[in-house]
């Protein structure tokens, strides 16, 4: 059997940190930054962690 391919295009949105967890950038912060607050888009700069329920999904697209 073939070896897995890594999804390039989660590749290139996602990466794993350093215990194994998925880091990824928040949305809702490429277009219409007029109508949202100062406080609103300071947050979503920061990056976060994938969620729970879909990190075994994730790590599997990210299979090196």
């Amino acid at each position: 059997m073939p070896k897995m391919k890594t999804n390039r295009a989660a590749a290139k949105r996602m990466r794993k940190t350093g215990t194994g967890k998925i880091k990824r950038m928040r949305a809702n912060k490429s277009h219409i930054l007029t109508k949202k607050d100062r406080k609103r888009k300071r947050r979503l700069r920061s990056s976060t962690l994938v969620a729970k329920a879909d990190e075994k999904r994730v790590k599997r697209l990210l299979v090196k």
